[in-house]
């Protein structure tokens, strides 16, 4: 993050850290959203969203289980086609979207365990992973994630951090300007979780992609995103800014008041002792 150092008032000469304001420049892609819907038979699980995603915008999407967060996310990457309405990404309509700019990161690591870690890295960038310089791409990558010195293992002597940071970095050797994230570290343990987040949340600074997170975990949607969607019954419920300098801090009181706002959202018609 990019950080100023500017010196206190008052009699203190300690020195005061603030954070700098965000670029204008971005290398992300702006989302627009025209009264999506999907439905599965007589099962309308999306019911005519309207939302746009400026460009380089972190976005979370949390929800009662069931309620489209994940049918949304599958629309927007490609991986299945709406009922009705629009959306459009960057300057393309969803059937000419470029999907070298646009990347998913699911629950699984999904890596091959045939394949070198390098190898499963070098698989993100599809057909241009013959061309020159490559593989130095793809270990630059993998540094990133902090894993260049595990580059020859085979997954299946990784921890679970360790496969999701292998599948990050597959997701991000491509330079997406679109990345969404579906669960992404739901299997994981709590102290990996937050190691993790906060590795979400560097690459996301350094790169400026726009980013999509779906997640049942609120403390996680108000620690990493700039603006938080809670879908209801297939519709926009709440759209909530996150307006707080980054790093967040974990149990600050402006933190908690805004996992407040959305726990209450989520739980205000749900039935006694049903989860979320």
């Amino acid at each position: 993050m990019n950080t100023l150092v500017l010196p206190a008032t008052g009699n203190t000469k300690a020195l005061q850290r603030v954070e700098a304001p965000r670029l204008s420049t971005s290398a992300g892609l702006p989302i627009q959203i025209k009264a999506l819907r999907k439905a599965f038979g007589s099962n309308e699980v999306l019911r005519g969203l309207d939302f746009d995603v400026p460009a380089g915008e972190f976005v979370a999407i949390v929800g009662r289980s069931g309620c489209g967060k994940s049918t949304l996310l599958r629309l927007l990457v490609g991986l299945d086609q709406p009922t009705g309405g629009a959306f459009r990404i960057g300057q393309h309509p969803e059937n000419t979207i470029e999907r070298s700019e646009v990347r998913v990161m699911f629950q699984e690591p999904r890596l091959l365990p045939w394949a070198s870690v390098l190898s499963n890295v070098e698989v993100g960038l599809g057909s241009d992973r013959k061309s020159p310089g490559a593989r130095d791409k793809a270990l630059q990558t993998l540094s990133e994630v902090g894993l260049a010195e595990r580059r020859d293992d085979w997954p299946s002597v990784l921890s679970g951090g360790q496969k999701q940071r292998v599948a990050l970095a597959r997701a991000l050797v491509s330079q997406p300007r679109v990345l969404a994230f579906d669960e992404p570290l739901g299997a994981l343990d709590a102290l990996t979780r937050i190691s993790m987040q906060r590795l979400l949340e560097r690459v996301w600074l350094d790169q400026r992609f726009t980013a999509l997170l779906v997640t049942h975990d609120v403390a996680e949607a108000v620690t990493l995103a700039d603006r938080v969607l809670v879908i209801e019954e297939g519709r926009i419920a709440l759209d909530l800014r996150v307006d707080l300098p980054r790093p967040r801090e974990r149990g600050s009181a402006e933190v908690a008041a805004l996992e407040g706002q959305i726990l209450h959202q989520l739980f205000r018609n749900a039935p006694a002792g049903e989860d979320a």
